[in-house]
């Protein structure tokens, strides 16, 4: 990121539009990855399914969400070789196509906004698994989405709402939003 940001150029007004634009497109993969390989078995994506659906779910359930220590890092986070896979493999050919449309500014403002977006994505799902005494408990709407995220692993619900881990923008405009009614 500190890199992208270094080689930002006298950036145009229309330049900056990419950061929206990246920041909704980013929401749309979590949400459809989520949503599909995640939660259904895939011909060439199975050992995601497997990792998420068969492990994660299973390990956090909606009655016991927090970590017990620190082994279950593993089951949360991305491992190094699916982040190395998802910059290496597909970031960096995705900044040379996007340097060839539009601009290095554009290149560089995705990636910024790219890797924002995960680590954003990393931090939030790291944290909805705390205990509910941690001082991260403490952040303004913290709750509100971590609660998002304890309905989906509902078995009865995490197939059908809230794929989104960060923001349920995508989960809001595709109908799979799930808050408990009101008593």
């Amino acid at each position: 990121m500190v890199l992208g940001i270094s080689r930002l150029d006298n950036v145009q007004s229309w330049q900056w539009f990419t950061i929206p634009l990246t920041f909704f497109y980013a929401n749309l993969v979590e949400y459809l990855g989520h949503k599909g390989p995640m939660h259904h078995p895939r011909k060439h994506l199975k050992v995601i399914y497997q990792r998420h659906a068969k492990q994660h779910h299973v390990f956090f359930t909606h009655k016991h969400m927090p970590f017990d220590n620190t082994k279950d890092f593993r089951a949360v986070l991305f491992p190094i070789s699916l982040i190395l896979f998802f910059f290496g493999l597909i970031g960096i050919p995705t900044w040379f196509i996007i340097n060839g449309l539009f601009s290095t500014n554009v290149a560089w403002l995705f990636t910024i906004t790219s890797i924002a977006y995960f680590l954003n994505y990393e931090w939030l799902h790291f944290a909805y698994h705390c205990s509910e005494k941690s001082w991260i408990m403490h952040i303004p709407g913290f709750k509100s989405l971590r609660q998002l995220h304890l309905y989906h692993h509902d078995p009865q619900l995490m197939t059908k709402y809230n794929f989104n881990i960060t923001y349920p923008i995508c989960d809001m405009l595709f109908g799979t939003f799930y808050k408990k009614p009101k008593q």
